[in-house]
């Protein structure tokens, strides 16, 4: 099961690769500046591809392995970076699809 550090660090290298909450210069520091691009959708998007990516890597070591072309160590590493992102998706599902019920919980 994944913990709340390993989603938060997760979700951390997510918004680093996107460029969003980086500082850019002196506009950072002159106030608020332009909407930046991409946003929560770009993200989610970017972890989808991203826990793709990692499983059919997983699936590339697994069958060089299996053809002798392959370690061992690196199976099980691809195969734990798989699984990490799997669960960072499901965190990350997990508390969207909590947001949405309280929200139509709400009264009008």
């Amino acid at each position: 099961m994944i913990t709340a550090l390993a989603a938060a660090k997760a979700y951390a290298s997510v918004q680093k690769g996107m460029g969003i909450g980086e500082p850019s210069g002196a506009a950072s520091l002159a106030g608020p500046s332009a909407p930046q691009h991409g946003g929560f959708g770009e993200m989610l998007k970017s972890a989808m591809s991203e826990a793709v990516g990692a499983s059919k890597n997983a699936e590339h070591q697994m069958a060089a392995q299996v053809a002798g072309k392959g370690e061992l160590v690196d199976v099980v590493t691809a195969i734990s970076a798989a699984e990490t992102s799997l669960e960072t998706v499901m965190a990350v599902r997990d508390q969207v699809i909590g947001a949405y019920q309280e929200i139509m919980r709400m009264p009008i």
